[in-house]
């Protein structure tokens, strides 16, 4: 059994996309694709279940998500330095319209060292987006390195930030395909960004990516919104 906590929310009544995704993908090795088909719910004991091709997540018999490995063949754009990330993320659509202001992951109003407070922006919509990211003790296991599932969270919002414009209607995650290619640690001055794949009608089509201090790729994910609303 799981718990997602209440803190680790996207909209206010359901768990962040990528954190929760993340949850799942961690009891399988390397490349992951993770469907989420119903919100998960917060603060209720969600159970892993084992099939036999795929693992899936969910709460009192109703399917929430399911996960199976993949490979990931996904290139990126080249990062930023942490400098011009923090330049661009001045340029952050959600500091004047964002529709859930509360998630952990890119919402404004949540405090320095609860939420994860990545930013994304660009000097030019239509264009890759970056911001900067120092993960908060909190969020490390033994050892420093930031648990899996908040690396998951982490390489999430930005996708969105990155092909949403200039219109950004209201978006839930469908589908994530991520991998880890190294770790980060707390305190580590980090980049994330999110580029544009394309749009088919209501879906939206992103890639993400997390770079360490060193400027090397620590992780990597392709993304499939759904938009619910203009």
């Amino acid at each position: 059994m799981v718990v997602i906590a209440a803190r680790f929310c996207g909209p206010p009544d359901s768990g962040n996309g990528g954190y929760s995704a993340g949850t799942l993908a961690q009891h399988l090795p390397g490349a992951v694709e993770v469907t989420l088909r119903k919100p998960p719910p917060l603060e209720r004991e969600l159970a892993i279940v084992e099939r036999s091709d795929h693992i899936e997540l969910a709460h009192q018999g109703e399917l929430i998500a399911e996960a199976r490995s993949t490979k990931l063949d996904l290139a990126h754009p080249e990062p930023p330095s942490f400098e011009v990330a923090a330049e661009q993320s001045l340029h952050y659509i959600g500091h004047s319209k964002h529709h859930f202001p509360t998630c952990f992951v890119c919402g404004p109003a949540r405090a320095v060292g609860d939420g994860l407070r990545i930013f994304p922006g660009a000097s030019t919509v239509g264009e890759s987006v970056a911001a900067p990211w120092t993960p908060d003790g909190s969020l490390s296991r033994a050892g420093g390195a930031v648990r899996p599932e908040i690396m998951w969270a982490a390489l999430d919002c930005v996708g969105y930030f990155g092909v949403a414009g200039p219109d950004y209607p209201v978006a839930l995650l469908g589908r994530i395909t991520a991998e880890l290619t190294g770790e980060v640690h707390a305190g580590e001055r980090c980049v994330v960004i999110g580029w544009s794949i394309g749009r088919d009608g209501r879906k939206l089509h992103a890639g993400t990516a997390i770079f360490g201090d060193d400027g090397r790729l620590r992780a990597k994910a392709r993304q499939t919104w759904i938009s619910i609303k203009g």
